[in-house]
């Protein structure tokens, strides 16, 4: 057996965060007693939260400031008069309560961790990533659940594989594998600290990227093949 160690990403990869997010978006705005149009809201709401996660793999922003500076933007953008920094709390709140799985993680991860040691790491707020994550059915088959805001370093940067290795006595790179779904932030990643990387791409879609996983999976259980 090559691989003794999985690491997984959260969101998309294990979580359907997609779900959740749409779900907390809502609630939120109809909290703020906003009539909620799901083409219009959401689309504005996810093209900017997509531009500031990049900005923090990029580095130019911390996780502290992107909590507050994503509802801003969306506020400005909507030409809402509410306060950003109220508006995340709520929306964190309602997200935190979302914990949604992908079509057959559950049994993925019940089978994997019979024989492997399984760990995640999330780039994400704690407030959360423990509800949604540390708290869900498939936390207790995980030996740790890494989230970069409470270690103070994301995804890409290997930083947070040297602590997740540090904290946890892992020794040998040549048997961990990474598993997830963002090339700039998992695999590249996963790469850069050199450790073997599996991207989840259920869509299929072509990148043209100089960044490459080792093994690449359309669906879930397609991981088995490759361990």
């Amino acid at each position: 057996m090559k691989y003794k160690t999985l690491i997984f990403d959260a969101d998309e990869t294990l979580f359907d965060f997609k779900a959740s997010e749409k779900d907390a978006l809502k609630k939120t705005l109809i909290e703020y007693n906003i009539d909620y149009n799901e083409n219009h809201h959401l689309e504005i709401y996810k093209e900017i939260n997509t531009k500031i996660w990049k900005e923090l793999e990029e580095g130019s922003i911390t996780q502290s400031e992107l909590k507050i500076e994503r509802f801003r933007r969306f506020c400005e953008k909507l030409e809402l008069d509410f306060n950003p920094e109220n508006f995340a709390y709520s929306y964190m709140n309602h997200l935190s309560n979302s914990s949604i799985l992908l079509d057959d993680a559950l049994d993925l991860i019940q089978t994997l961790h019979k024989k492997f040691d399984l760990f995640i790491i999330t780039n994400g707020l704690t407030k959360v990533q423990t509800g949604r994550i540390r708290n869900s059915i498939i936390a207790p088959y995980f030996k740790d659940i890494i989230i970069s805001e409470e270690v103070g370093v994301s995804k890409p940067n290997p930083e947070i594989f040297e602590i997740t290795f540090k904290n946890n006595n892992i020794e040998n790179k040549s048997s961990a594998l990474m598993i997830g779904d963002s090339l700039t932030s998992d695999i590249k990643g996963g790469n850069n600290f050199g450790i073997d990387t599996c991207l989840f791409n259920p869509n299929k879609i072509e990148f043209k990227s100089e960044i490459k996983p080792v093994y690449e999976i359309s669906y879930l259980k397609e991981l088995l093949n490759h361990l």
